[in-house]
C-alpha cells in the first residue's frame, strides 16, 4: 500500500509541477505578445509599456486559452487603426507560445 501512496504523491507532484510550468509559459507568452503589440501600437515609455503588459496578462484571466487575449489585442488595434486581423494575432500567439515554452523549459 505504501508504494501506491508514493506513486500517487509522485503523480500529484508532477501534475503540480507541470501546471506551474504551463502557467509560467502562458504568462511569458503574454508578456512577449504585449511587448510586440506595444511596438505595433506605438506605445513607448517604460511605464506605459509595463501597464499594457499588465493589461494583457489580466485579459488572459477571463477564460481558458488565448482567445480573450486575441480579442483584447484586436480591439486595441482597431481602436488605434492598426491593421492586424485575428488570424495574424493568433499566429503571433502561437509564435510566442512556442518561444515561451522553450524559455521556461530552459530555465531562462
Amino acid at each position: 500500500m505504501s508504494s501506491f501512496d508514493d506513486r500517487k504523491r509522485a503523480e500529484e507532484s508532477k501534475f503540480a509541477h507541470d501546471a506551474e510550468l504551463r502557467f509560467k509559459a502562458e504568462a511569458r507568452r503574454n508578456k512577449h505578445l504585449a511587448y510586440w503589440a506595444c511596438d505595433q501600437l506605438g506605445i513607448e515609455g517604460a511605464d506605459e509599456r509595463a501597464n499594457y503588459v499588465a493589461e494583457v496578462i489580466a485579459a488572459d484571466m477571463t477564460e481558458a486559452g488565448p482567445a480573450d487575449v486575441v480579442r483584447k489585442l484586436k480591439a486595441d488595434f482597431e481602436a488605434r487603426n492598426v491593421a492586424f486581423d485575428e488570424a495574424e494575432i493568433a499566429r503571433r500567439v502561437d509564435q510566442f507560445d512556442a518561444q515561451a515554452k522553450q524559455e521556461v523549459l530552459a530555465g531562462s
